[in-house]
C-alpha cells in the first residue's frame, strides 16, 4: 500500500518557522522526484518546492530564499523547512511526486500563520 502522510503544521505568528515532514512508504520513492504542494481556500493547488532524486531543488517565486525542501538520509522521508512565514503561506501543504500523482495525494497538513 502506497502511503505519503504529512505532519508538522500548525499556528505560527508571521516571521516565524515551521518544519513539515513526509513519510513515504510502499515503494521506492528514493527514485522519484518529490515535491511539495500547497493549496490555501478558494485557490488552485500550485507546486512550493521540488527536488530530484539526486537532490536539485527548484523552488515556486513566492517562496524562494525562505522555503529549503531536502530529503533524509534514507531518501523516503521529505522535508521542507519554512523560514519568515507570511500569512499569504496559510494553506493546506501536500507532498506527491513531481509530477503529481492523483494515486498518492494524502491528508495534508494544515499551516496557519497569523497574529
Amino acid at each position: 500500500q502506497v502511503q505519503l502522510v504529512e505532519s508538522g503544521g500548525g499556528l505560527v505568528q508571521p516571521g516565524g518557522s515551521l518544519r513539515l515532514s513526509c513519510a513515504a512508504s510502499g515503494t521506492m520513492f528514493s527514485f522519484y522526484s518529490m515535491g511539495w504542494y500547497r493549496q490555501a481556500p478558494g485557490k488552485q493547488r500550485e507546486l512550493v518546492a521540488r527536488i530530484t532524486s539526486g537532490g536539485s531543488t527548484n523552488y515556486g517565486d513566492n517562496v524562494k530564499g525562505r522555503f529549503t525542501i531536502s530529503r533524509g538520509n534514507a531518501k523516503n522521508t521529505v522535508y521542507l523547512q519554512m523560514n519568515s512565514l507570511k500569512p499569504d503561506d496559510t494553506a493546506v501543504y501536500y507532498c506527491n511526486v513531481w509530477p503529481p500523482s492523483s494515486d498518492y495525494w494524502g491528508q495534508g497538513t494544515q499551516v496557519t500563520v497569523s497574529s
